[in-house]
């Protein structure tokens, strides 16, 4: 899980208070581009104070802030609905919650309310059954909480929450493969699959990977078959078989994630390219971004390059809409590094930096 997280599950959690929340406008006459919604923690020294906003330029990758929605506690990752019109929070405390938002228009935020997951540090979240309902990742208490999604896009109350069995669960992913939910536990070393039913999660299968990996993230190729596994603790990564009509995902091979003889690392985020080519994840510790080549319609990946992350510990990463960029949040340096991207070798090459606190999380628009 990494030292941050272990230093932040022992802060105290910030109450959400009864003051007004709203926008605080950086330049209201900036917000023009491509938006960037920004993940960070309020309640570490030195965060943020919301959900930051920026516009970012598609030709350069600069990004530019636009302002701040205030009144969301530990906003540390984010999911946007395929409309657009509503934007969901986690808020990564000890009391953990999920918050949904409405956005307006580009630039015009509000929130519309909060709700309790029942466990405690929730760090991932999914919409799934076509956005209607929003499923959260509990880190702390190691399980998965299920809240239907209303028609304005508010929370209703939690229909389910269900705990993954382990000495020590930290369920640290909730993602939707076809008509399967999968849930990755670093704490567990698994990955479980579920099927949603009515707002109620019932388990179908566990797939268990090597001990003391700390499986944290996946991805999925394109074609469905194969789903890749950032592996925290040991540095590697998992190329797993996956079977979507049973939902059954079966461990393969693994990869370290840096060359030999590196200090010691923790993979954070790992994500695939549209076309299936390239995989990219991030490394805490080493400050690189793994580049591999997807062979074999992915049956193969090949570690090609590990440039540096432009920062220090790299939590995450995401490709804009063209593919032709990609974001770096640099956590603990406070900036995120924009990256043009080779769509035909996968390359990366640094484009620009852009200062913010405690960047966790980017989300395009």
């Amino acid at each position: 899980m990494g030292t941050s997280r272990r230093r932040f599950l022992g802060l105290s959690a910030a109450a959400i208070g009864s003051a007004a929340v709203g926008i605080t406008p950086a330049a209201a006459a900036r917000r023009e581009g491509n938006t960037l919604y920004l993940g960070t923690y309020t309640s570490q020294s030195g965060g943020g104070t919301g959900i930051g906003l920026a516009s970012y330029d598609a030709q350069s990758g600069a990004i530019t802030s636009t302002g701040v929605l205030t009144g969301v506690d530990d906003p540390s990752f984010l999911v946007l609905s395929p409309s657009g019109r509503n934007l969901y929070a986690v808020n990564e405390q000890t009391g953990g919650g999920v918050t949904a938002v409405a956005v307006d228009a580009p630039g015009k935020l509000r929130v519309l309310n909060r709700q309790p997951t029942g466990g405690s540090a929730p760090c991932h979240l999914a919409l799934v059954a076509d956005s209607k309902y929003l499923l959260s990742a509990n880190y702390g208490s190691g399980d998965v909480a299920v809240h239907p999604v209303n028609p304005d896009g508010s929370l209703g109350t939690r229909t389910d929450l269900v705990k993954h069995v382990g000495a020590q669960p930290h369920a640290h992913q909730v993602i939707e493969a076809g008509k399967y939910i999968l849930a990755v536990d670093l704490g567990t070393d698994s990955v479980y699959t579920y099927t949603l039913d009515a707002g109620k999660l019932t388990q179908r299968s566990q797939a268990t990977l090597k001990a003391g990996s700390g499986p944290r993230h996946l991805a999925f190729h394109p074609s469905g078959r194969y789903a890749y596994v950032a592996n925290e603790l040991d540095s590697t990564i998992a190329i797993c078989g996956y079977d979507g009509a049973t939902g059954q995902l079966t461990p393969g091979a693994t990869l370290s994630t840096v060359p030999a003889g590196s200090p010691q690392n923790f993979p954070g985020e790992v994500i695939v390219s549209a076309d299936g080519r390239f995989v990219y994840l991030t490394n805490r510790g080493h400050n690189s971004i793994a580049v591999f080549a997807v062979e074999s319609e992915g049956a193969i990946l090949r570690l090609q390059a590990t440039p540096s992350c432009g920062g220090d510990w790299p939590r995450h990463c995401t490709l804009d809409p063209t593919g032709n960029l990609l974001f770096v949040a640099n956590q603990r340096s406070n900036a995120i590094t924009t990256f043009h991207r080779d769509q035909q070798t996968g390359t990366l090459t640094p484009a620009t930096t852009f200062g913010t606190p405690v960047p966790v999380c980017t989300l395009p628009a």
